[in-house]
């Protein structure tokens, strides 16, 4: 890995000498992206509210790479950024009395909801709610203060960022639920694609990935675009010995469910992380986006920590190998600072997640605070580089300065 991952600044502090032009960000430029990829997921959501313009550009701020927005319909079929078409824990439209009517049940994957559902408000109406942090253990005084943005939004805002920053920035959109937006009459996949269209992002070298759980999805998707897309990886949980368990609704994507093919109905996500599921995904994606328990998993071993910290690791699985011998990238979730989501072998530091991750070959990451997430990217290329402290403290001169492991003047 070139040290160019590192140049462009630690907690985004640094700056790159090398502009984007608006040109080369909307073609998008993959030799000025650092790798492994650190995405924003929900944007800074460990800080902010998910899913706001502030959250994205927050994550950008603290150097991630690419902003992960979840795709869901309005009733007048624009795409906002919501985790969910339920609205209830993520916005304040419990507390709009306006909208108290609008409180109902809906199915989404087969799962009955109590809510207030993105597909039942207009793009006006969405605009008049603000976001809330859905965490309660993190910060809650910014509740109340930041829009819901379309998708169009925060393609202008990664532009933007893009040009400020002088490097390429790029968006990770996953199309949420979407056999159960087909049955509202709001298909996702080719307003998607018109959108990208439109921002000249609709081709393999954009900054682009899409993601989704389902795989009827995606491939609808390779029809209708070259962009980079990824096929998501689910589990219910761990059991006893470490075994990933499967039930519903995370038992198989959705659209397998509710297929006539007994082939599918009888399948598991499992069936991705086998040799036979990497070929078939790789048919149609360019890439993998597994629970990070399928790579690293554990088991209980009766410590007193919260959470996770009561558990202890087993040995990496070769998932990421055999992804990588299939032609196929791996991109794995989610990446959290709390020490009640953090393995008891991490000794209560995130960044020795992250580090054991990167040393397994991880292609990315993604992260509700990017900031950890691109320090322990730093101090995994210092490990690696033995000239990358030199490079790290702005000392360009002598043999070394045009070699590719600093970056150019």
């Amino acid at each position: 890995m070139k040290i160019p991952t590192i140049a462009c600044g630690l907690l985004a502090a640094a700056i790159c000498t090398m502009l984007v032009s608006p040109a080369d960000a909307d073609r998008g430029r993959d030799n000025d992206i650092r790798t492994p990829l650190v995405i924003g997921h929900r944007g800074a959501h460990g800080y902010l509210p998910a899913h706001t313009l502030e959250g994205y550009a927050l994550a950008i701020e603290l150097g991630a790479d690419f902003i992960e927005p979840d795709l869901v319909a309005t009733k007048d079929g624009h795409l906002i950024a919501r985790h969910e078409p339920n609205m209830i824990n993520t916005t304040d439209v419990g507390s709009r009395p306006e909208f108290a009517a609008r409180k109902r049940t809906a199915v989404v994957d087969g799962v009955s909801e109590v809510g207030f559902f993105a597909s039942d408000f207009t793009l006006a109406e969405i605009k008049r709610l603000r976001a809330v942090q859905d965490f309660v253990e993190r910060p809650q005084q910014f509740n109340g203060k930041f829009e819901i943005p379309t998708l169009e939004e925060v393609i202008k805002l990664t532009k933007r960022k893009s040009e400020e920053k002088g490097r390429t920035i790029g968006i990770y959109p996953e199309t949420k639920h979407p056999t159960y937006h087909k049955s509202l009459g709001l298909p996702l996949e080719r307003k998607l694609v018109s959108i990208l269209a439109d921002a000249g992002w609709n081709h393999h070298g954009a900054p682009v990935f899409i993601q989704s759980f389902e795989q009827s999805n995606l491939k609808e998707l390779r029809r209708l675009t070259k962009v980079r897309l990824v096929q998501l990886v689910d589990a219910d949980d761990v059991d006893a010995n470490g075994n990933l368990s499967y039930v519903a609704p995370f038992d198989r994507p959705y659209d397998w469910t509710v297929s006539n093919n007994p082939v599918l109905k009888a399948r598991t996500f499992g069936f991705f992380a086998t040799d036979e599921g990497l070929r078939e995904i790789k048919t149609y994606a360019d890439g993998i986006g597994p629970w990070k328990r399928y790579i690293v998993s554990s088991v209980p071993a009766g410590l007193p920590g919260p959470g996770e910290a009561s558990r202890k690791l087993l040995p990496p699985a070769h998932l990421i190998e055999r992804a990588h011998k299939a032609g196929l990238l791996v991109h794995t979730w989610t990446f959290r600072n709390e020490q009640r989501r953090l393995v008891s072998d991490y000794g209560g530091d995130p960044v020795n997640e992250y580090l054991q991750f990167y040393r397994l070959g991880i292609d990315g990451v993604f992260a509700d605070f990017t900031d950890t997430a691109v320090v322990a990217r730093i101090l995994f290329d210092l490990e690696r580089n033995p000239d990358g402290g030199r490079c790290l403290a702005g000392d360009r001169g002598g043999p070394k300065r045009h070699q590719p492991e600093c970056p150019g003047d």
